[in-house]
């Protein structure tokens, strides 16, 4: 007889520990959740993860600490089953685990995304017994093994655009006895092999839904994704299609965000004194400042998201006490400036961008500032227009 060894048995502990406290905050309410979590050992899916020591270099850049078994078996396990989302990847680069160093800065492009954030996304998107199902960014496979655990694989295809990363994830699943449908596939295009599907659940962002999604759900069957763009404003939908194969549904509430996919991230525009530059000397008195869209709490998180459909090829930056605005696509920009106890503004080009930012705000205000759960999303063809009784005006950018 073989003896589980005692890190398996810290495992299995953990892991029961780890689903008990998710349970205690709400995170589980459907018991054959709770026992997927206490079943599958996440630990196996991260061998090697970053974690931030909450410090900044000098250069201001966000320190990041490598945590392996081989560097220290008791915090990697540990933090394996901790609530918390795992880095894997930065700058759609694998680290060399076998040798890991600390890292300065980098922009994360794959994680194991938090326990109770992928139960959230599994529960919302209200997948069922029998339901075929694709998940859009394997990452590490743990979200991908909980459905496995929860509802089989036959039924589970996972697709991925990082050919390395699914290939750690599929050796983690495949070890752990998962066997789902796999493939190296670009989430915007989802899998026309394995469709039409009653679900597709999406652990990455996009600018806006993409139509092959759509195509690929049957009539009655719902679409969860996170909706992001380059103002970094998200928002989660849950749409229906139905049998015409247009969309709706609801945003949720809650502040979720998600790695864009590769190819919806912003562009580069350069340097903002350039743009500043084209700018005319003199401006105008700001009706609102920047704090509106950037101050932490779920009020301004959603109003980011509004705002963005407004101005969606537009981009944020500071330097200094500046805030500037530039749209690399017709070439506007806008900068603001404190002044006064307020704030100035300049803008040129075709677009004024801050102009447009202050008639989304108007228009929120005067409706009481409504809640994500009060908007819809109509998705009809190419046009994806946000809905609601009081603030127009709002579409998802064309890409």
């Amino acid at each position: 007889m073989t003896m589980p060894s005692d890190g398996e048995v810290n495992a299995v502990l953990l892991r029961r520990a780890m689903a008990k406290r998710l349970a205690g905050v709400g995170s589980v309410d459907d018991p054959r959740w709770l026992t997927a979590v206490e079943e599958v050992p996440r630990h196996r899916f991260v061998p090697g993860f970053y974690v931030s020591d909450g410090e900044l270099d000098e250069d201001g850049l966000t320190v990041w600490e490598p945590v392996t078994a081989e560097l220290d078996h008791g915090r990697w396990l540990t933090a394996a089953y901790s609530d918390a989302t795992l880095i894997t990847q930065f700058d759609d680069q694998d680290p060399d685990w076998s040798a890991p160093r600390v890292r300065h800065g980098g922009a994360p492009t794959s994680s194991s995304t938090l326990p109770s954030l992928v139960l959230r996304m599994w529960a919302d998107a209200d997948v069922g017994e029998g339901h075929t199902v694709l998940e859009i960014g394997t990452g590490s496979g743990y979200s991908t093994a909980l459905a496995c655990e929860r509802f089989g694989s036959a039924d589970i295809t996972s697709i991925d655009v990082d050919q390395d990363r699914l290939a750690v994830a599929a050796e983690a699943l495949y070890g752990c006895g998962y066997t789902p449908t796999l493939a190296v596939a670009d989430g915007r295009y989802g899998y026309w092999p394995e469709a039409r599907f009653d679900r597709i659940v999406a652990a990455c962002s996009f600018r806006s839904v993409p139509g092959a999604l759509v195509a690929q759900t049957r009539p009655g069957g719902k679409i969860l994704l996170t909706l992001s763009g380059w103002l970094y404003g998200c928002a989660r939908v849950l749409l229906t299609v139905g049998e015409d194969g247009t969309a709706e549904g609801p945003l949720l509430p809650g502040t979720v965000s998600f790695m864009p996919v590769r190819a919806h991230a912003a562009p580069a525009f350069g340097n903002p004194a350039h743009w500043a530059a084209g700018l005319p000397e003199k401006g105008r008195a700001a009706r609102y400042g920047p704090e509106r869209i950037t101050a932490a709490g779920p009020e301004a998180f959603h109003l980011r998201f509004l705002v963005q459909c407004a101005v969606p090829d537009a981009q944020m930056t500071s330097v200094g006490k500046d805030v500037h605005l530039v749209d690399v696509l017709c070439g506007s920009a806008a900068s603001l400036t404190p002044r006064d106890g307020g704030w100035e503004v300049r803008e040129a080009g075709p677009v004024r961008l801050w102009e447009r930012v202050e008639e989304v705000v108007d228009a929120f205000d005067s409706a009481g500032c409504p809640g994500p759960e009060s908007f819809r999303l109509r998705v009809c063809g190419k046009e994806q227009r946000l809905v609601h009784a009081q603030v127009s005006g709002l579409e998802l950018p064309g890409v």
